[in-house]
This record gives C-alpha cells, sequence and structure tokens, in this order.
C-alpha cells in the first residue's frame, strides 16, 4: 500500500448503504488530502460492497476492514486504530458516516492538532453552547447533561466528553495501552479522552454544529447509555487505585 496522506479518517459503518458512498466522496473533495478507512461489521444491507466498488476509483485513498457481526464501536475503533498506527499515518480520525459531523470540520480538527500543538481535537458540541440540531429535546438533555456529569466526576476541563468525532496524534494511540480499554460503546469515547488526559497530553475542544442524521437508522440505546453512566464511576475509581502510564 503507498500511503498518499498523513491522515486518515476512520468511519465504522454497520447498514449505512444510503450515506457511505456519499460520506467518502464528501472527504475526498476537501481540499486537503485525507485517506478513508471503513470498519464494516458484517452489515447485511451491502455497505461493504459498496465500500469495495468505490476502492476501483480510489485504490490508494480507500481502505476497508470487514468483520463479522456488530462488536461494538469500541473495538471498530481500536482495530482502525492499530491498522493506521502500523501504517504511520500522523494523524488519525473518528467520524461518523451519517453526516451527523460535516467532513469539512476534518480541516478544523487537523489543525488544532497538526498547527496549534494538541494532542487530541475534539469536535465539541458544547463548547460555545448547544450546537445540536434536529435531535430531540430530550435526547439533547441527555447527552449535555451526560458531559457535564463525567466532567464533574472525572475532572477533565473538557464540555463534550462523549463527543466522537475527534482527532489523534499517533504519539497519543502509540502511548496508549488498548488491552486496557474496556468499554465498547458509549462510554468508550469517554474513557479515551480521560486516557489520553490522565496520561498528560494536550486536548483542545474546536466547536462544531452536530446534525441529527437524515437517512437510516440512529445505533443509541439505552443501554449504551447506562454503560456510559456506570463507566464513568470505573473510571474514577481506577484513576485513583491504578495510577496510568505511557507506554
Amino acid at each position: 500500500m503507498k500511503k498518499m496522506s498523513d491522515s486518515i479518517v476512520i468511519i465504522p459503518t454497520y447498514n449505512e448503504k444510503e450515506n457511505v458512498e456519499n460520506i467518502i466522496r464528501a472527504v475526498f473533495n476537501l481540499p486537503k488530502e485525507f485517506d478513508v478507512l471503513i470498519i464494516d461489521d458484517g452489515s447485511p444491507d451491502g455497505t461493504a460492497h459498496i465500500v469495495k466498488s468505490l476502492q476501483k476509483e480510489f485504490p490508494e485513498r480507500l481502505f476497508l476492514i470487514q468483520r463479522q457481526g456488530k462488536l461494538g464501536l469500541g473495538t471498530a475503533y481500536i482495530a482502525g486504530f492499530r491498522w493506521a498506527i502500523k501504517r504511520k499515518y500522523d494523524f488519525i480520525f473518528e467520524m461518523d458516516a451519517d453526516f451527523s459531523h460535516n467532513p469539512a470540520d476534518l480541516l478544523k480538527l487537523y489543525d488544532a492538532c497538526a498547527v496549534q500543538g494538541a494532542d487530541l481535537s475534539i469536535g465539541s458540541r458544547y463548547l460555545t453552547g448547544v450546537n445540536v440540531v434536529n435531535w430531540p429535546m430530550g435526547r439533547v438533555l441527555m447527552s449535555y447533561f451526560a458531559s457535564k456529569y463525567v466532567r464533574f466526576v472525572l475532572g477533565m476541563k473538557v464540555s463534550d466528553t462523549t463527543a466522537g468525532f475527534v482527532c489523534y496524534r499517533r504519539k497519543t494511540l502509540e502511548a496508549i495501552d488498548f488491552d486496557k480499554i474496556k468499554f465498547k460503546g458509549y462510554a468508550f469515547q469517554i474513557e479515551m479522552k480521560f486516557t489520553a488526559y490522565r496520561l498528560g497530553f494536550k486536548l483542545m475542544e474546536v466547536p462544531i454544529v452536530f446534525v441529527n442524521r437524515v437517512l437510516g437508522e440512529s445505533k443509541m440505546s439505552g443501554g449504551i447509555f447506562a454503560e456510559g453512566v456506570l463507566g464513568v464511576l470505573r473510571l474514577k475509581m481506577k484513576s485513583i487505585f491504578c495510577p496510568y502510564r505511557k507506554k
């Protein structure tokens, strides 16, 4: 494989046939060059088939990992992190497939790390108020106060602790022991940020507008949210009794 860019955007998918081609093309149309890695968890709707067809058009920029069944968001990203680290990408991004994250904001996240010196940049919905469009009010309040709760319990000065639109420097991910990252769903994003924070890396938030998906079905559930609430308490206890150390 010939690596064309210093940046890779990891996009997990499950039943995203309505969105996957458009999100890939949107990333590739940006003025900065980003490669894309799709991690598909056995989508029965043919998402992976669409990606394979596009690989013929973008053979050196579009990559695919296929997994058997829904194995969890956290394990998908960790698989992507390991893949990207092995290939020496300098900047490694997380982004949703459903356009809730504006691909153009990848440029802001990149600038925060590459120019402003952040080790982890976070696309924040709550840095400058509540910048969420077309979510039911109950879900907005749940997400907003969940981030407040996490910030209070963990003492981490991040407004949007559950954000899933981020950029890591490679050195940040290389310092994290992925085998010790325990959460797979909602709490995964919290655990990764808190781990980077406790290891002494510089976290920087970048304001974004989050737009609820138009096509496809949401993967959020009550169980995922519960994992986040309870997981924060476990992370707090771990931080007290098991100091974080860089690998």
